[in-house]
């Protein structure tokens, strides 16, 4: 079910989106893999490349109240066509990893079902960016955990979805402000 009007989400009075890392993979982005329908569908597909951190707020914003933290689907474009680096350019400057990708496990004890990397927002061009108080967290699903359901997936990629056959990698992101960092933090 899509909870949108005219592009806005629209959800019930009260509405509050909190899911765990593990809610983000397992049922969001594995259904997703596996182009499976999400019961309430309030993530929607972004070009992140399109996109500059303070657009993304209004973009993705779920109903009217509030909000620290947004959530979107977007593809993983590649820097280089032949290649394998990721590129994180916008028109006004670039998102750079920071630190190791940080594996996330199973509450239940089944082991890791996905990785976490952390992304910082720089303004400008590399390497003379400046830095932003935007940080996202881009999952990934572990290929064991990934559903293999999705009849166009490529070789080797299950941790992702394709919604076509030339379509690029999409991936689930998190994006919050720097002064919410301390509050995510707290939920491990």
């Amino acid at each position: 079910m899509s909870i949108s009007v005219n592009g806005h989400s629209v959800v019930p009075p009260g509405f509050r989106f909190h899911p765990t890392e593990e809610e983000l993979l397992t049922y969001y982005l594995a259904k997703k893999v596996a182009s499976q329908p999400i019961d309430l569908d309030v993530i929607p597909d972004v070009d992140l490349n399109k996109l500059e951190p303070w657009d993304i707020q209004e973009r993705c914003r779920i109903g009217t109240g509030p909000q620290n933290d947004w959530y979107l689907f977007s593809h993983k474009d590649k820097k280089y066509s032949t290649g394998t680096r990721t590129n994180r350019a916008t028109a006004a400057g670039f998102w750079k990893a920071t630190g190791r990708d940080k594996a996330i496990y199973s509450a239940a004890g089944s082991g890791r079902i996905g990785m976490r990397k952390t992304l910082v927002f720089y303004k400008g061009r590399a390497p003379h960016g400046h830095k932003s108080d935007w940080i996202m967290h881009e999952y990934r699903l572990d290929d064991a955990v990934a559903p293999v359901t999705n009849p166009v997936f490529a070789a080797g990629d299950t941790s992702s979805y394709y919604s076509g056959i030339s379509s690029p990698v999409r991936l689930l992101y998190h994006l919050l402000p720097v002064h919410t960092i301390l509050l995510y933090s707290l939920r491990f």
